[in-house]
């Protein structure tokens, strides 16, 4: 469809159409699951909280007396089946974004209004389509195969006015309700459909709180107020109001400012038959993550963060983000290919998740986050890694698998172990994007430098216990029961004695969920050498040993 122009004189409101999809935090947040593969959740009663309040619900919540602003607490109190999450607005407008894109094949100039609506000019649609009706019934049409059938359509003189028409009941006077999910307001009739509104709906609260104290209650007593008196009373928040409530169109331009249509950087390929081998999966990659890499340099940009969907030949989707110290390559992006399906396992019967199917029959690369390429072109003086260390431990590591190359990182933790983070070489640093676990974190009660020389794997049984071969434990005030003499790790008893000991310090985590305290000791013996014992669940474990 080319692309058509409409201009509505100053002052006049042009005819809208809007795209609205109820609850679209809730799609958004079921098709993530879907998308990783997860389980989907146990009750179709599904809440996002945001700011412990109900920020979106699903239908089957609000039959239950769920509400949006409700307190979590009282959302669950009213509905015990209901799903509690928590809201990612970043979800919402990544997964609305391939809707938006599809709109546009059918209807140049489409505005995003927030994830989940969007507006576009009805002329334009309705001369190519024959109509508003057809128009809005081919853009439903679109959103069912979207897997939207719930997607409503309203159009109307101005944007307010369709918008309005789009979450209202059919049965709404002034309007027509042609076919299902599409509402209508005939032309010049956009006022008379909004004098019956309540005036919350073009106010905010407080403006809201101050119309009723005047007695002013719904839109069509709002417009019918003088636009100077109201200026002059309440200033540009009232004329705005105030304009909405009487369908005016703007006073300057354009209602609508459509958005610039944003290139697609994801690649696809389809495969008959279905791949079921991870080199030959890669194989049949290389030309699609060429072209990935060239489309993003086309626009200047190179890739830092990789999203893989990899969907099976029924219909089962797998997902994951990879993301790159530096920027992804061609052959980054096809070890990633390889890796993702080397590690998905294949389901046996009776088990729902994992490898199902013959094989992958669809592959989608798409760039999660993108950099302008200048910023990642090596100085004067390169301070990248060696190109050839990169090279050659690439090259192990798509021969041994994902994990088999790495370097050690030091990351947040209060115990020694929890500390060591083992990362494959190629991959993201943890907490590079500010994600929790941050050795730059406060832990209280984790342990001061100087660190032990030597770290266990895992804790080693170890007893303490006095001159009368009694086993030392810790009371009930943080303190130990007796003096310790002896050692033994590994049921083996250290030959030196102990000479000296730190006092105990507590180790206290989700005290809340009754988790039991845990305490640390550091020990030194006659030898020099020293120790750091734990001790959790009334048992003595070696965390490590200073040499």
């Amino acid at each position: 469809m080319n692309a058509t122009v409409d201009r509505a004189a100053p002052g006049t409101a042009e005819r809208i159409i809007v795209f609205w999809v109820p609850d679209w935090p809730v799609h958004a947040y079921l098709r993530e699951l879907q998308g990783t593969a997860q389980e989907p959740p146990p009750s179709p009663a599904i809440a996002l909280i945001a700011n412990r309040r109900v920020a979106a619900c699903s239908e089957a919540a609000r039959a239950e007396g769920v509400r949006i602003g409700l307190r979590e607490t009282e959302a669950q109190s009213r509905c015990p089946s209901l799903v509690v999450t928590p809201h990612d607005a970043e979800v919402d407008e990544r997964r609305f974004a391939p809707v938006l894109a599809a709109i546009e094949q059918l209807i140049p100039g489409v505005e995003p209004i927030r994830a989940g609506l969007c507006t576009m000019r009805a002329r334009g649609a309705a001369r190519y389509y024959g109509g508003e009706q057809p128009a809005a019934e081919a853009v439903l049409k679109l959103a069912a195969q979207l897997g939207l059938p719930g997607a409503r359509i309203g159009i109307a003189d101005g944007r307010f006015a369709a918008e309005q028409a789009a979450r209202a009941a059919a049965t709404e006077p002034g309007l027509l309700a042609p076919s299902e999910g599409v509402r209508i307001v005939p032309a010049a009739a956009a006022a008379a459909f909004l004098s019956g509104l309540p005036v919350a709906r073009a106010a905010d609260p407080a403006f809201t709180e101050v119309l009723h104290g005047l007695g002013i209650r719904t839109l069509g007593a709002l417009a019918a107020l003088p636009e100077d008196a109201v200026r002059q009373r309440f200033g540009p928040q009232g004329v705005a109001a105030h304009r909405r409530a009487s369908a005016a169109g703007p006073q300057h331009g354009s209602e609508l400012r459509p958005r610039t249509p944003v290139r697609e950087l994801s690649v696809e390929l389809a495969l008959e038959p279905p791949v079921a081998h991870a080199e030959q999966l890669a194989f049949a990659c290389m030309t699609l993550a060429e072209r990935f890499i060239s489309g993003l340099a086309e626009e200047r940009l190179v890739c830092t963060a990789l999203r893989v969907e990899l969907t099976d030949d029924i219909g089962v989707r797998h997902e994951r983000v990879w993301a790159h110290p530096h920027r992804f390559t061609p052959a980054d992006a096809v070890n990633r290919v390889r890796w993702q399906l080397a590690a998905m396992p294949t389901a046996p019967e009776g088990v729902e998740h994992g490898r199902e199917g013959a094989g992958i029959g669809h592959v989608r690369l798409s760039p999660v986050h993108t950099d302008r390429a200048a910023a990642h072109e090596p100085g004067l003086w390169s301070t990248e890694p060696d190109t050839r260390v990169h090279h050659h431990l690439s090259r192990v590591q798509s021969r041994l698998g994902h994990t088999s190359v790495g370097t050690i990182a030091l990351t947040g933790g209060r115990l020694l172990t929890d500390r060591q983070s083992f990362i494959p070489w190629s991959t993201d640093r943890p907490g590079r994007r500010g994600a929790r676990g941050s050795a730059a974190d406060p832990w209280p009660g984790s342990l001061p430098g100087p660190a032990p020389t030597l770290v266990f794997p895992a804790p080693l049984p170890a007893e303490l216990v006095d001159d009368t071969g009694s086993a030392v434990g810790v009371d009930d005030e943080d303190l130990l029961t007796a003096r310790p003499t002896q050692l033994r790790v590994n049921s083996t008893a250290l030959s030196a004695l102990v000479c000296g000991w730190s006092p105990l310090w507590p180790l206290r985590e989700q005290w809340w969920r009754g988790s039991p305290p845990r305490f640390r000791l550091q020990l030194q013996l006659s030898d020099g050498d020293a120790w750091l014992l734990l001790h959790e669940g009334g048992r003595w474990h070696a965390e490590g040993r200073y040499d």
